[in-house]
Parts: structure tokens; C-alpha cells; sequence
């Protein structure tokens, strides 16, 4: 096998995660092509060797013990404009998307514009937006390879099954994102150029820019808290927080006085409170106390069950 030659072991993965923080993969590999990928999965099956999916490394927490078993970063970053589409490899960065899209005047992935080491194929798994706006609103077809049966199959938007920051990807971790078809729409340049510098300038001012995984948390269903916290339920429509009947996690986490709280080097941030902050030398291990902290304070609190939008790996 070809792959052999680049495979690694005991791979730093800290600088690899926008969160700077974690330990090694026990083996590593790039993979660039459906070959390449296909002896991957050939290896680790014969060597008894779980895999894991790395993307641009966002949205994601490893522990300080590392992953375990195969990590495959994905490599295949070609990006295609076809009239009013964009063929996108599953490793392709989402900003670089969206800036060719807007050179070939297609609209639709502005609100992607500053999030941080997402990939394409991330953001259709975990159905990445902001603004109102999602992948959902833009895929129409997703290549995949499906592991049990070690074949490709390719998904329409409906089989997709998207919902609130989820997918079928996210529900059945043996379907790997390999190749996406965005369906975009042309607009005028100007009217493109000026929507990304207005999500642009809301990320600088709002967000954080220490080293971050964006979003820790889902947001929480209005409807919902209203069941569990009426009082807090009426609080957020009049701080006119509510945003189609979900009410931010910063928000409710700003309630309980946690903003700015810190553990070693992790901090609950001060310019938006479901952002979790790498302050300096902050480990894996300060960020999770930080966010079982938050889980823990709001359920007693509150009431309200947060659920996570980042991904933890090797923790109990």
C-alpha cells in the first residue's frame, strides 16, 4: 500500500484543532483520493484499527490523551464552478468556497464568511449556519462513502435528512462525507461583497478571537423553555432575543453570571458567552470542566439541558 510510506504515528493534533489543545493521534494519514481513502479503511480493518474523521478541525475537543486508533484528515480540497454550482471536495475550507463562489457572482454561503477552519464536508455533517441561513439551504447533492458496505452512494438534499445543526451524517458516523454539489444563485456583485463584510464585521465585534471551536452549544427551543421556565421564557422575548423560536445559548448562559469565568487557562468569553476561549496554555481537560460547569449550572439553574455542538472526543 502506497499510503504506508506517509502514514504516522503519535501525531500532534493540538495545532491541527482551532482549539489548540489536545493530544496525539496514535496513527494519521492524509488522504487525497477515493484510493487512497479505500486503503486507508483496507489497513485499518486489517489492523483491528478504529477511524476518525478530521476536518478542518473546528467544532471539535480533543482530550490531552489523544485519539486512539486512525485519524484521516481529509485532503480532497478541489473546488468547480459549474455555471450555478460549486463542486466541492469534502476537505475543501468553506470560506475558500464561499470567496470563489462570490468571484463567480453566486450568492448563498455569505453567512459562512469568518468561521474559523470549517470544511465543506463539516458543515453539510453538523448542517453549519448562522444569520437564519444554513448548508441545507445550498446542498444539492452529497457523495458518500459508506463504510459497512465499502461503497459510494450519493444523497439528494432529502436524504440528507437536515435538520437544527444535524444531519443523517451526524446521526450514522459509517456514512463519510467525500464530494458535495452546491446549488447557488447569481446576484449582483456589489450586493454579494457587501453581505460578507456585514457577517464579517458581526463576527468582530461579537466573537472572540483567541483560539476558539465557535459554538459550544445548540441553541435551546423557545418553545420549549417556555414548558420548563415560563419567567425566563417571557425574559428572552422581551430582551427580543428569540430568533425563529430559538433562544441563544450565550444568552441563557450570560443568565446564570457565568460569562467570563474561568478554569486555568480556558474562559467562558467575555464577547459571547457560548464561546469557550484558549486564553494562553489552557488544556483540553480546563475547557471540558468549563463546559460541564455550564451544563451542570443551567440544569440546576434554570432547568434547561444544553446540548453540545462541539465534539468531545475521549472524554467519559
Amino acid at each position: 500500500m502506497a499510503i504506508l510510506d506517509r502514514l504516522k504515528q503519535d501525531y500532534p493534533l493540538a495545532p491541527l484543532a482551532t482549539f489548540k489543545v489536545g493530544g496525539p493521534a496514535e496513527y494519521y494519514l492524509e488522504v487525497r483520493d477515493k484510493l487512497e481513502l479505500s486503503e486507508a479503511y483496507d489497513w485499518a480493518h486489517a489492523n483491528g484499527q478504529t477511524i476518525f474523521i478530521l476536518g478542518g478541525g473546528s467544532n471539535i475537543l480533543i482530550s490531552d490523551q489523544g485519539i486512539k486508533g486512525l485519524v484521516l484528515k481529509i485532503k480532497n480540497e478541489g473546488i468547480v464552478p459549474r455555471s450555478e454550482r460549486l463542486d466541492c471536495g469534502a476537505g475543501a475550507n468553506l470560506n475558500r468556497a464561499m470567496y470563489l463562489a462570490a468571484g463567480e457572482n453566486l450568492s448563498g454561503l455569505e453567512w459562512s464568511a469568518g468561521i474559523p477552519g470549517a470544511t465543506v464536508g463539516g458543515a453539510v455533517r453538523g448542517n453549519a449556519g448562522a444569520f437564519g441561513l444554513a448548508m441545507s439551504d445550498v446542498v444539492e447533492t452529497v457523495e458518500v462513502f459508506d463504510q459497512r458496505q465499502g461503497i459510494y452512494k450519493i444523497f439528494s438534499a432529502k436524504d440528507c435528512q437536515f435538520g437544527y445543526r444535524q444531519s443523517i451524517f451526524s446521526a450514522h458516523p459509517d456514512f463519510l462525507i467525500w464530494q458535495v454539489i452546491l446549488k447557488l444563485k447569481k446576484d449582483q456583485p456589489e450586493l454579494i461583497q457587501e453581505r460578507i463584510e456585514k457577517n464579517l464585521n458581526f463576527r468582530r465585534l461579537k466573537q472572540p478571537n483567541l483560539p476558539s471551536a465557535g459554538s459550544i452549544f445548540k441553541n435551546f427551543s423557545w418553545s420549549e423553555l417556555e414548558k420548563i421556565n415560563p419567567r425566563l421564557a417571557k425574559q428572552a422575548v422581551a430582551d427580543e432575543v428569540v430568533r425563529d423560536n430559538w433562544v441563544p445559548a450565550g444568552w441563557l448562559i450570560e443568565q446564570v453570571g457565568l460569562k467570563g469565568k474561568k478554569i486555568g487557562d480556558a474562559k467562558i468569553s467575555l464577547e459571547h458567552a457560548n464561546f469557550i476561549v484558549n486564553t494562553g496554555k489552557a488544556t483540553a481537560e480546563d475547557i471540558w470542566k468549563l463546559i460541564s460547569l455550564i451544563k451542570n449550572t443551567l440544569k440546576i439553574e434554570l432547568g434547561v439541558n444544553l446540548e453540545e455542538e462541539v465534539r468531545c472526543f475521549g472524554f467519559d
